[in-house]
């Protein structure tokens, strides 16, 4: 299998990460929400996840000088191992859900620093609690300035006209569904972590821990399956039925699928990285995403063009907060 060996090769595949992971929420705007609500986009986006892996596992896994291949890999893997990255994909997709939720309701440069930052700090305190690679000062400075973004972008929120009307009801549903998306999201990383060997490079150092390439197929089946319970009650709240979903077309659903594509394909090497960067670093940095998706909320889809006079020094401090707050995670891992 494909193993990283360099740490600048590491922080580069963290780099494609934080593109990736900013990036994905895209495909859902494309979709437009009134034609295709996002219950039916998210659909897509699961099985482009499940698609993605198992083409990873076929190539990456299966190939290359280091380690064993998927394959030898499911012949000794051993359920104590498997459940963990089940269960990560389970809490990752209740935790997206509710994310796509948010960006439904407020855009993405406010769901992704509220929900995504969240998820940043819990996510990079368990990794690093559960593997303590980095310099401690400088990650956890940068935590703390990605707490001052997250602060910042609620302000910044608080500020736009649709926030301080009457009939606010979708955009607050639209931050406590990103609140409660971090708060969620936060600890499926680490859950992950435990099922994959902490020497990949080499065969499994606990007999039948899984190589990453095998546990991310395992952590896509997870996303899939829970998907029948955490989707199908929000299709239930929002009155959309399964038979809606064959009604859509062939752009509707490859614009789904390439969003959950790109999630996993970030989410594929922000794994492969870890093992030079340590998870901590490597989770942080690519959750850098939030970044990203801000840049792309504020510059794209202009989510602030209504904002009063001053929104802009609040939205400053954000993304400032963010990007020293990320350069200190990155110095982190030196």
């Amino acid at each position: 299998m494909f193993v990283v060996h360099s740490l600048p090769l590491a922080i580069f595949f963290c780099i494609v990460t934080m593109l990736g992971w900013g990036s994905w929420a895209n495909t859902q705007k494309l979709t437009g929400k009134e034609k295709w609500p996002f219950q039916l986009f998210y659909w897509d986006y699961a099985i482009g996840v499940v698609l993605c892996s198992l083409a990873f596992a076929a190539t990456f896994g299966s190939h290359g000088g280091a380690g064993i291949t998927a394959l030898a890999n499911v012949r000794a893997m051993h359920l104590g191992f498997i459940v963990p990255a089940l269960l990560s994909g389970a809490i990752f997709n209740l935790s997206n859900v509710l994310l796509v939720v948010g960006i439904d309701a407020v855009g993405m440069a406010i769901a992704f620093p509220i929900g995504v930052g969240l998820a940043l700090v819990l996510g990079t305190v368990g990794s690093f609690m559960q593997s303590p690679q980095g310099q401690p000062s400088l990650l956890f400075s940068g935590l703390a300035l990605i707490v001052f973004a997250m602060v910042m972008s609620a302000v910044a929120h608080r500020r736009l006209p649709h926030a301080q009307s009457a009939k606010r009801t979708s955009p607050m549903l639209g931050v406590i569904a990103s609140i409660s998306a971090g708060l969620i999201q936060g600890f499926f990383y680490p859950q992950l972590m435990r099922s994959i060997s902490p020497a990949f490079s080499s065969s499994p150092i606990v007999p039948g821990m899984l190589t990453p390439y095998l546990a991310l197929v395992f952590f896509a089946v997870g996303v899939l399956v829970s998907n029948l319970l955490w989707n199908t009650i929000f299709m239930k709240i929002g009155g959309v039925t399964y038979a809606d979903y064959f009604r859509g077309s062939l752009k509707l659903h490859s614009i789904g699928i390439l969003g959950g594509v790109i999630w996993m394909i970030a989410l594929s090497f922000n794994v492969v990285a870890s093992s030079v960067a340590g998870p901590a670093v490597s989770y942080a940095l690519g959750q850098g995403a939030t970044l990203i998706a801000a840049l792309w909320g504020l510059l794209v889809w202009r989510e602030f063009r209504d904002a009063p006079t001053g929104t802009a020094k609040y939205i400053a401090f954000m993304l400032g907060g963010y990007t020293i707050g990320l350069a200190c995670i990155g110095a982190a891992s030196a």
